[in-house]
Formats: C-alpha cells, structure tokens, sequence
C-alpha cells in the first residue's frame, strides 16, 4: 500500500486562523520511502500583525507545581484512608477486599481508556482524578454524611429513614463529593478540557476511584456481619460483576455538562452554572439506581433488565455518537492546516481516521518508529483541539503560542519518522 504525499512547495504562507505559515513541503510519501528530504517551516514573519517570537518557547506551565501538589495531597488522603480500613477490617479481611476491588476498578479503567483511546488525556490528571475519588471523595461523604442525614429527617419527617439514607443523602452528598474533584480540574487543567468526552474521562475516573474505596467498604461489611463466604461472593456479583459502572455513569453526567459547557467557552459564571446544572442529572440518576429496589421494584433481576440494563446500553451509544463526533472534529481543524500546508490531504486521512492511525502504526512498527508514529498521532491530535479553542474564543491560556510549539513538534516528529523509514535495514 502506499500513499504518496503531493509536494506544496512553491505556494505562499497562507493563514490559519489569525497567523501566517508556511508549508512544511515533505518530499515524499508515508510509506514506501526510500529517500527522505525534510525542510522545517518558516517562522512567523517578523513585522507581520500577529508576529510573535515563540518558536522556540514552550507555553506557560502555569498549573505545573499546584498539579504536582494536588497529586501529592490526594494520595496521602487515600494512603489515610485505606490505612484506617486496614487498621478497621483486620490485614486479612483489607487484602482480600482489595483484590476482590480491583476486578470491578480493572473492569472501569478499561472500559475508560477505550473512551480515551482518540485524544488521550494527561496521565497526572487522570492520577489526580483517581485519588480524589478513591480518597478525598470519601472522607467529603463521611464528614458531610451524617449531617446532611439530620437535615434531610429534619425537613421530611414523614420519610422512612431507610429512604432518607441511600435514596437521599447518598446521591447528593456523594455526587457533590465526587463533583468538587472534576470542578477542581476544570480549573488545573483546563487547557486538556476540551468537551464533553473529556468530561466523561474525567469524571467516569474520578466515580471509579470512589467506587473501589465504597467496594471495599461493602465487601468488608460482608466479611464482618455474616463471617460467610457466600454472603461477600454474593454482594461481590452484585456491585463488582453486574454494576461495576454505576457511579461512573452517575458522574460522567456531571463531566458530560461540564465538558459541554466549557467547549462553548465562558468565565467562572458559566462553568459554576454547568456544574450546578450537571450535578441534577448525576444526583438523579443515583437516586433511581439506589431508590429503584426499594420503591419501584421489589424484584432486584427485574429492576436491573428493566432499568439498569437499558442506561448503560444507552450511555454506551451516547459515547460511541461523542468519539465519532471527536474524529469528525479532528478531520475538520487538520482540514485548516493541510489548507495551509502545515499537513497533506493524505496525511489529514492518516491523523483523523481510525484506518489511518491503525495503518500508519503497523507501517511505523515495521521501520521502528512506532513510538514516534504514537506521538505524532497525538501531536496532531492536540493541535486540532487546540485551534478549536482558539476558533471557540477560549481565553484562558496563550493558545497561539502552543498552537506554534504544537506545529514544531509534529514537523519535528514527521522528520524523525521519515529519518527512520530512510535508514537501511
């Protein structure tokens, strides 16, 4: 197969967006290269209206040492808290728990990942999004729990306590919880919060964070009230098995609005508004999940094929809808710069479509630039996302300056991939 890049050269630095660049003229195609000739492009043309001396300047790393410090905090939260677990259930009884707690955690970061697969996101964030929810989230839940438990029977005294607890003040004492963790990161790295997939990734880490910690706390329950195998094996079915998902998809809702509202751009008004507006749908869909044995259903397996079965297929459809509109975005804004010569139409088709980046890793790996080929999947990647957010009116980081460094990489990239495909083997 080969695909063979038309030359651009002879053509005049046209615009992107408000800049001027020149064409990055590669002398041959993707695959089948033998000769590899590379010319970095021009930089930005001094005295031009948008002229700035950034070529060689990495963006702003504004949030770098409060990232390091967040990460830092809310993994001695969770090092706390499964301490007091450990010291609370006995060594035995924690470790057992633990592992058996992996399985649905395992089960929630795979299917994550496989949200994340297009526009992965960084590897701190989604760290510090774990530990909020596996550590910080809970104690906000057990410290606010108890009050928010004699509010709620204060003002609704004809209620059964039965329903005040896991219908009522779970959802919203949890989904606040778990929420601040996701508000948080709307502010730490907004510049990798482009919409509402992110949103999700962000969130679903955060609730699966929170989930392990409370299966713990379930499973070992189990262990101390019956001393029955039978009896954890059966809430290890329950929670870990046929609902590993419920309280990432709780608080995906709450990523889902957040994401959405802050590709539309917008201050600290809009995103608290988001977040309020996001946290209805999260805290009702929890209300449902815990409340539907207990007041819609009396039949568990009926409540599950009925109710849970039919979200999860349907919030399974909605993300498939929200990663094709991820690659149609992409494909559109590479568009811009393959219009400016920065990229050829091959290479757009390479970099925006799922057959491409499988085609150019397996060409990559066979040349030993599949490292190389991942980082410049990703490299175009973020500079699409990062010229829709110029295009959205975001003003909340020097987006043309990365935007400059970003086409420097891929061009660097590019030239050690063709560098590799041209050394004998």
């Amino acid at each position: 197969m080969a695909m063979n890049n038309p030359r651009p050269g002879g053509r005049e630095p046209r615009d992107v967006g408000h800049q001027q660049y020149a064409p990055h003229r590669p002398d041959q195609g993707w695959w089948g290269t033998t000769t590899v000739r590379h010319h970095r492009p021009a930089p930005l043309r001094p005295g031009g209206p948008a002229f700035r001396p950034v070529w060689d300047q990495a963006p702003a790393r504004r949030h770098g040492v409060l990232n390091v410090i967040l990460v830092v905090v809310a993994a001695l939260v969770v090092a706390a808290v499964l301490l007091l677990l450990s010291l609370s259930l006995g060594p035995s009884a924690f470790i057992l728990c633990g592992i058996l707690a992996l399985v649905p955690l395992g089960i929630c970061l795979l299917g994550l990942r496989w949200i994340d697969r297009w526009d992965p996101e960084p590897r701190g964030a989604l760290l510090f999004a774990f530990l909020w929810g596996a550590g910080t989230s809970v104690v906000v839940t057990l410290l606010l729990g108890t009050y928010v438990v004699e509010l709620l029977g204060s003002a609704l005294t004809t209620t059964s306590p039965d329903l005040i607890g896991p219908v009522l003040q779970a959802p919203l004492v949890e989904e606040f919880a778990k929420g601040l963790g996701v508000l948080i990161l709307v502010y730490t790295r907004r510049s990798h919060f482009d919409g509402p997939v992110d949103g999700i990734v962000y969130a679903g880490t955060v609730a699966a964070g929170f989930a392990f910690t409370e299966n713990i706390l379930y499973f070992g329950s189990a262990v101390v009230e019956s001393g029955n195998a039978a009896a954890v094996v059966g809430v290890f079915i329950l929670r870990g098995l046929f609902s590993p998902f419920a309280h990432v998809m709780f608080t995906s809702l709450l990523g889902f609005v957040l994401g959405f509202a802050l590709s539309r751009g917008g201050g600290n008004p809009r995103i608290l508004g988001a977040f309020v507006l996001g946290l209805i749908p999260a805290i009702a869909g929890h209300m449902l999940w815990n409340g539907g044995t207990l007041v819609l259903f009396h039949d568990f397996f009926l409540f599950y094929l009925v109710v849970q079965v039919p979200l999860f297929v349907a919030a399974v459809i909605a993300v498939v809808l929200l990663r094709r509109s991820e690659r149609r975005l992409t494909e559109s804004r590479l568009g811009d710069y393959a219009r400016a010569g920065w990229f050829t139409p091959e290479e757009v088709r390479m970099l925006a479509t799922r057959r491409g980046r499988s085609q150019a890793l397996a060409w990559a790996g066979s040349i030993g630039a599949r490292q190389e080929m991942r980082g410049f999947i990703r490299t175009a990647s973020r500079i699409a996302y990062t010229r829709q957010r110029m295009l959205g009116g975001r003003r909340d980081a020097d987006y043309a300056a990365e935007e400059r460094v970003l086409l420097d990489e891929a061009t660097q990239r590019r030239a050690r991939i063709f560098q590799l495909a041209s050394t004998p083997r």
